[in-house]
């Protein structure tokens, strides 16, 4: 008997934390809309300081990016470069190739010409030599021609890599500043990154997908504000107060109608603002007719009895 009634209370004991994973791990869409703006506004929170993070970076992510993206265009032109410088030296090796076989064939035909027989055979000779030595005379221009633009490459090449060694010196040194930034930021900002994804996996996905996008169109990153007198927190237009009722009464999600942002009550949200002082309105001076009339009859009492 003693040993059932442990097993029982094991039992109890077992069920006990059953159920209180199971509350824990309560899903998205049973949590009520106070619970669901409570979460959404931490999210907000959260993102807002991630936000606040890179925005310690400044434009150094951006010019760093710029950087490495001129210095890929740079390389592109210099390879460009070098491979035109190489055509044109595979061009004047072979013209020099050219040339070579065209002066072999002039002088075989200067030879031909101690043994012609006939005058046939003589213009024919003739013209071959001609033709041979012209192709040496263009070839030769040829040569000078991509020796002028070799030249003029090697004057661009010369140039592209100067200006990329600057490129690349102002890259690394705007890289090193970026990452001692980083260095300062990243065990925070990784921090905060695990704790946004934990509350995301508290809210539903259609809210989810609903917020990251009004942020994401949002001009400050807010994607739900708290109502700051009587208006929007983001685009700080006036809110009618039966709207503003209903954004206390945390029955359902309300937006703003004209930025898109969803509201919540600044108490829900657990920010203090201060009360709009009413005006006090200015206290009336006493009437003192009476204490004339007063004074009036007096008078006119002892006028009397004189």
């Amino acid at each position: 008997m003693s040993w059932c009634r442990v097993q029982t209370h094991e039992d109890k004991h077992e069920s006990n934390n059953l159920s209180i994973t199971i509350m824990a791990k309560k899903d998205p869409t049973d949590l009520s809309v106070e619970e669901k703006l409570k979460t959404l506004y931490q999210l907000q929170t959260t993102l807002s300081s991630i936000d606040d993070k890179k925005a310690l970076r400044g434009e150094l992510p951006l010019e760093v990016q710029d950087l490495e993206d001129e210095i890929e265009g740079l390389n592109i032109r210099i390879e460009k470069i070098q491979n035109e410088i190489a055509d044109f030296q595979n061009a004047v090796t072979q013209k020099k190739h050219e040339i070579t076989d065209a002066q072999i064939s002039v002088d075989r035909y200067k030879t031909q010409l101690e043994d012609v027989k006939n005058n046939r055979e003589y213009d024919t000779l003739t013209k071959e030599i001609e033709f041979q030595t012209l192709e040496i005379e263009l070839c030769t221009k040829k040569i000078k021609e991509a020796a002028i633009k070799i030249e003029e490459c090697n004057q661009d090449l010369a140039k592209a890599q100067a200006t990329k060694a600057d490129r690349q010196a102002d890259h690394d040194e705007k890289r090193n500043e970026l990452d001692e930034i980083m260095q300062e930021t990243r065990e925070e900002e990784e921090k905060l990154k695990e704790k946004a994804k934990e509350l995301e996996t508290k809210i539903e996905s259609r809210l989810l997908t609903s917020f990251k996008r009004i942020r994401k169109n949002a001009r400050n990153g807010l994607g739900i504000v708290y109502v700051q007198r009587d208006a929007c927190g983001g685009c700080f237009n006036k809110i009618p107060p039966q709207r503003q009722l209903d954004i206390k009464i945390h029955k359902k999600i309300i937006v703003c109608e004209y930025c898109g942002r969803i509201m919540i009550d600044p108490e829900l949200a657990g920010v203090k603002t201060d009360k709009p002082a009413t005006d006090e309105k200015p206290k009336r001076a006493k009437r003192t007719i009476r204490k004339t009339t007063k004074k009036a009859e007096e008078e006119k009492t002892t006028v009397e009895e004189a």
